[in-house]
């Protein structure tokens, strides 16, 4: 027994689910060189080892089937279940039959390793995970899944585990399913005809055993929903003066029963169109800085053409919604050269500059293949070069592409210069946007709409202009090597365009220059529900709402309101939009919701009544009053009052009437601000070297006001409250120079608000000056005086006009004064006598031959007789004195002819015995 048996190493093996014989590959047959010897050669056994797990080699034994050949047969002592295990590892030894029959010596093989897998047999069926299925669809649609069913496989391989198809067996159903168990309806159901479906379905493995038990599927149809917002209104009216206003009140979001886990929510309101991109102030420029608090001193370099201000006069306007001047530039012929008087005024190292830009069309990027530092498709804004002291230095404001630049020289002679470069979207998209440049040099502070930016780059290698040394403005354009020519022309729109000296201006002064007066708003943020998000941009036109919860959700939305504080809003359409988007749970079948689109119309506002009063239309005084250094108050008692109609109030305030001082009705002081009043002479211009109108300049200064003073009007302008107004205009005098014998002089006065888009009344005042016999004397024009009362035809169409070109002509002495009155009084003794002839002469002769005689032709006119005697018994009886009539007997019938007017009628003061002076 020199040699050991051989077998191969590895054996593989099959066994049927519930059998015990394994079929090994190869066989198994264990060989031995010993033989055909008898024992040694032989095989007597195998033994089976523990496989990897230690448990497999119990449930397997191996026998000799033949001793000779060595072939063997391996099989489980019980039968295997492929559910419980399905392979099975150990090892297996042969040994021969040693030396003798009692195996001595005996030798072993070495240890092979055995694999058995259990192969599955098609035992179990499929078992549905849930005996009844149930869902509810809404009518009138096709759904890709209604409900899907499911079954399982107890057996242990693929083959025999996995469900292969299902199968609906309730016939004539409007329903399929597909392999994976998905159902779906085959055509649209209807509620009214079968409002419930119940059918049963079946499963089969791929072994095509049936399940055990089929499974119940119960589809409830609802009526007709349409998913969406319910409640849209599409025309919104919003009244002006209304404060703020739900633009959805009654809107809610139908689901229909879809469950959904985010819901997102984006309001849009388009105000593009209304003046620079929304409802703003409708004052001026200047009214509205002073109505932000912003420091006085700005300059305006884009002021409306005037003769004061006329380097404007060239550039083309455009009209505005905001009541503010908006000037157009071509990038080459439309420049304005502000005066050099303007431009030193704005001096200094320390500025403010600001501006509103609408670029032209222009809203591409700039070529890539642009060489660095050329300056010819760059726009110049503003180019300046100013003294400081003993130096100049220069700036330029430029855009060019989606960048916009300030170039800074402190010192043209010395220093070097530096630009600040801005990347911003805001210079390119073709709309309106403010711009506050604050410049404290080395530092530079960018508002753009109100927000803050930081410069993208500073370098100091920019390309640098020729800055002559002396002073230059010029808005839209900068000179060149060759002064008489302009480069870098600023295409687009500019308004409002501002430089004020000194410090910078403050934040909150930039923000309300900007500051939107209508937007979106939320309500009450405090009704917010849990897990709601509620956010407004910047220039409130989009409002985003977000929420998980449909019911909250609601509520949120009938929370956004319209908000516009102008009280005069400017009238027209805003057009609205409202984009929803859903998530759910199930994506597939996630609703989908249609943009709804609006729009706002606000009303047109109600216009204010701005009343003048209190001023009558005459104002007499004597002549020596107006003559004084300080004249005469034309406006003593002035009362301005601005009312608004019933309804607007109602509204508004829940006020009632009408008519109302402006300060009772609105809490809005700057609803009702006046920005203008003008006083101006009827008739010829002033004289300025005999009259004037004076105004209280301390008064205007303190209060902010501006007045332009000239021969043809007087006008006062600023934001500022009636009351201050009020002041302001009763403290108008007017004064005449000494020895200026007017006799009436005619004056308007009107007010406006908000840049004149309302006016007042116009009230008319005529002043009338009255003199004295005494302040008229002058004893070198005595032969005039006694010309002038010799002829008083010509006199009274004088007075008529109550203008006297020549003032000598009024002049009386005293010695003409008494010959006057010593002819008047001879003149009516004769007419007494004259009176009573007439009388005699009517008893005897009748009263018909009294008509017609012939010698009754000299007799004298009633009227005429009526007519000079009752004014001088009315003006003695008045006066106390003695006095003339105006004319000679010889001239009585143009007398007559003249019309009696109480305005034509002069009234004599002469002093009293105790010196003091009496007025009438």
């Amino acid at each position: 027994n020199k040699h050991k048996p051989w077998i191969e190493t590895e054996y593989q093996g099959i066994v049927m689910e519930n059998d015990n014989t394994v079929l090994l590959n190869p066989p198994l047959f264990a060989l031995d060189k010993d033989a055909p010897l008898h024992y040694a050669g032989e095989i007597c056994g195998f033994r089976v080892h523990n496989g990897p797990t230690g448990s497999s080699s119990v449930q397997f034994e191996a026998v000799v089937l033949d001793r000779s050949t060595g072939e063997g047969l391996v099989r489980s002592k019980e039968p295997l279940d492929c559910e419980s295990q399905r392979e099975h590892s150990f090892t297996i030894q042969a040994y021969d039959c040693g030396e003798g029959p009692d195996g001595v010596n005996s030798k072993k093989s070495h240890k092979a390793t055995v694999h058995v897998r259990v192969n599955d047999v098609n035992e179990f069926s499929p078992v549905f995970v849930e005996r009844r299925y149930e869902a509810s669809v809404p009518e009138g649609r096709l759904f890709d899944r209604i409900v899907r069913v499911e079954a399982l496989d107890a057996d242990c391989s693929p083959q025999y585990s996995q469900i292969c198809f299902y199968d609906i067996i309730t016939p004539s159903v409007p329903f399929v399913i597909d392999n994976d168990g998905n159902i779906k309806n085959t055509e649209p159901l209807d509620s009214k005809r079968q409002r419930v479906h119940t059918f049963w379905v079946t499963a089969f493995d791929c072994g095509k055993n049936r399940a055990q038990a089929d499974a119940q599927v119960v589809v409830t149809v609802k009526p007709s929903c349409k998913p969406g917002w319910i409640g849209w209104s599409k025309r919104v009216e919003y009244t002006p003066g209304s404060g703020s206003i739900p633009l959805f009140p009654s809107l809610h979001l139908e689901t229909c029963e879809e469950t959904v886990w985010n819901i997102q929510a984006t309001v849009e309101l388009q105000t593009g169109h209304i003046g620079k991109g929304c409802d703003r102030d409708s004052y001026s420029d200047r009214s509205v800085r002073r109505l932000c608090g912003a420091v006085r001193g700005e300059v305006d370099l884009l002021p409306p053409p005037s003769p004061a201000a006329n380097w404007t006069s060239a550039l083309p306007t455009l009209p505005s919604s905001d009541s503010s001047l908006v000037f157009s530039f071509n990038g080459s012929t439309h420049v304005a050269v502000v005066p050099d008087s303007i431009a030193a005024a704005v001096s200094g190292d320390h500025f403010t500059l600001q501006l509103w830009m609408r670029r032209g069309g222009i809203n591409t990027q700039p070529p890539t293949n642009q060489a660095r530092g050329n300056r010819r498709e760059e726009e110049t804004i503003v180019c300046s070069t100013v003294k400081n002291d003993d130096s100049f230095s220069h700036y330029s404001l430029s855009v060019h592409g989606c960048r916009l630049s300030l170039f800074y020289w402190p010192d043209v002679s010395a220093a070097r210069p530096v630009k600040f470069l801005w990347k911003l979207e805001q210079v390119c998209d073709s709309e309106w946007h403010h711009l506050s440049l604050s410049v404290q040099f080395p530092s530079v502070t960018l508002y753009v709409d109100g927000v803050t930016f930081d410069p993208a780059l500073i370098h100091d290698n920019g390309v640098i202009p020729n800055p002559a040394p002396r002073q230059r403005l010029v808005i839209g354009a900068c000179w060149g090597k060759d002064t008489g020519k302009y480069v870098g022309g600023y295409r687009g729109l500019l308004s409002g365009v501002t430089v004020r000296p000194g410090s910078v201006e403050p934040h909150s002064v930039v923000e309300c220059l900007y500051a939107c007066r209508e937007g979106l708003d939320f309500g009450d943020l405090e009704t917010l529900g849990s897990g709601m998000k509620v956010h407004v941009n910047p220039s409130q036109s989009a409002l985003v709402l977000e929420g998980d919860d449909i019911e909250s959700f609601n509520r949120a939305v009938q929370q956004v309101t319209y908000r516009n504080s102008l009280r005069f809003a400017t009238p027209g359409v805003r057009p609205l939009k409202l984009t929803t988007s859903l998530r759910c749970f199930n994506e597939e079948s996630c609703l989908t919701l249609r943009q709804l689109e609006g729009y706002l119309v606000v009303l047109q506002p109600d216009a204010p009544q701005i009343s003048l009063s209190g001023v009558g239309p005459h104002l007499a005084r004597p002549a020596p009053e107006f003559e004084g250094p300080r004249g005469v108050p034309l406006f003593p008692e002035l009362r301005i009052v601005c009312s608004l109609s019933h309804a607007v109030n109602t509204a508004a305030q829940g006020m009632e009437g009408g008519g109302e001082p402006a300060n009772t009705l609105m809490s809005d002081a700057v609803a009702h601000t006046l920005d203008g009043c003008e006083v101006q002479p009827l008739g010829e211009e002033l004289n300025p070297e005999r009259e004037e109108l004076l105004v209280d300049m301390d008064a205007l200064r303190e209060r902010g006001l501006e007045i332009i003073n000239t021969t043809a009007y007087i006008a006062i302008t600023g934001a500022e409250s009636i009351s201050v107004y009020e002041d302001v205009l009763r403290s108008v005098r007017y004064r005449l120079a000494k020895g200026s014998a007017r006799f009436e002089r005619r004056f308007r006065l009107s007010c406006s608000e908000m840049n004149g888009r309302y006016t007042s009344n116009e009230l008319t005042l005529e002043v009338n000056f009255l003199h004295s016999l005494d302040s008229l004397y002058h004893p070198s024009h005595l032969l005039a005086s006694q010309q002038q009362f010799l002829h008083p035809s010509h006199h009274s169409g004088e007075l008529s006009g109550h203008t006297l070109p020549n003032p000598h002509r009024n002049s009386v002495v005293p010695g003409a004064a008494t010959v006057i009155i010593m002819v008047c009084v001879g003149f009516l003794v004769v007419m007494v006598i004259m009176g009573v002839f007439r009388i005699r002469s009517i008893h005897r002769r009748g009263e018909g031959a009294r008509g017609g005689s012939k010698e009754d032709s000299g007799q004298w006119d009633d009227s005429a007789l009526t007519i000079i005697v009752n004014p001088m018994e009315s003006y003695e009886s008045r006066m106390g004195i003695s006095a003339d009539t105006e004319g000679e007997g010889e001239e009585d019938e143009e007398v007559v002819e003249s019309p009696d007017n109480d305005d034509q009628r002069i009234i004599i003061k002469k002093e009293g015995r105790d010196g003091n002076p009496r007025r009438y």
